[in-house]
């Protein structure tokens, strides 16, 4: 069996003490089961196959993208049993370990200063233009993940996994934006199965530009860049939630403690727009969120750090 194919296929399970009495059920699905402990394993076979397959892709070449961390640790994952060499322009607003973890499979990393440790718009656009540089030398594929859209492509069987394990019985789908392909990729396959299943965005609520608020700083990694994604697409969306950086962080340590769930903050987020959900729905309802990455990630940040 290739490393690649243990991609895919995560456990749902049922969240036990943090929903609160009159809410819905919430489940939960465990992302970090993927080899790299996040879901962007499975954007990164997508878009490094589909290249392949097209001809974008030959070997020799150089693999090139601007990333936090887990879609450059999957990227390297990917690259390291192809056989590609992988460029990756990150920054130290993203976790040690993550920077690590991309670095032992083999990544090569380009770091661009951040502003205090935060995400802001100016530090995504710096990365960005870093990795088109880049791309520009010779035999080199720009993943491009803002733009790329093989990578919604990449999510349909997280889609198809949730509602098979689900039975159907599902009322709404809770997910935080980044580049929006993982939201798309998912609601497309349960829009399709179940035209009435509500679909929730979660944003960070120091930046919540696709409720059209002004861009703005935060500590939540890999989802809120600061501008509408390209591969947003409003008619899927039947709602956004805006969540704090304060209120995603603590429910990660909430998880972690009072459900045995250790996961990332942008998990957290989720999981706070998840509970407003099933509130609203109320007893009978029945919801999904994302485990995106595993807590491993965040060990070294304010998340977990002993205080």
């Amino acid at each position: 069996m290739d490393i690649l194919q243990a991609i895919g296929n995560t456990s749902l399970v049922g969240l036990r003490r943090i929903v609160p009495p009159g809410a819905g059920g919430i489940s939960v699905k465990l992302e970090w089961e993927n080899p790299t402990g996040s879901m962007k394993d499975r954007m990164a076979l997508a878009v490094i196959s589909r290249a392949e397959e097209d001809g974008r892709l030959r070997p020799g070449d150089t693999v090139v993208e601007y990333t936090g961390g887990s879609t450059g640790a999957s990227l390297a994952l990917v690259c390291a049993a192809r056989g590609y060499r992988l460029r990756i322009v990150t920054s130290d607003a993203f976790s040690r370990e993550k920077r690590n973890h991309m670095a032992a499979l083999g990544a090569e990393l380009t770091i661009v200063a951040s502003e205090g440790g935060l995400t802001t718009r100016k530090l995504i656009l710096e990365m960005i233009e870093t990795a088109r540089r880049l791309s520009q030398e010779p035999r080199t594929f720009w993943v491009d993940q803002l733009n790329n859209r093989d990578s919604i492509g990449g999510y349909a069987s997280l889609g198809e996994e949730i509602w098979s394990q689900t039975g159907g019985r599902i009322d709404a789908f809770v997910h935080s934006a980044g580049a929006a392909a993982s939201l798309r990729g998912v609601a497309e396959v349960l829009k399709r199965r179940k035209p009435a299943v509500e679909i929730v965005a979660v944003e960070p609520a120091e930046s919540s530009v696709l409720l059209g608020g002004p861009a703005g700083a935060h500590r939540i990694e890999g989802i809120g860049i600061g501008r509408v994604p390209p591969l947003w697409e409003p008619a899927l969306v039947d709602e956004i939630v805006a969540v704090s950086t304060d209120d995603a962080e603590e429910m990660a340590r909430r998880l972690a403690r009072e459900e045995a769930l250790f996961a990332g903050t942008s998990s957290g987020g989720n999981v706070v727009a998840a509970i407003r959900v099933a509130r609203r729905l109320g007893p009978d309802a029945r919801v999904v969120t994302l485990m995106v990455d595993s807590g491993l990630k965040y060990l070294t940040t304010d998340v977990f750090q002993t205080r």
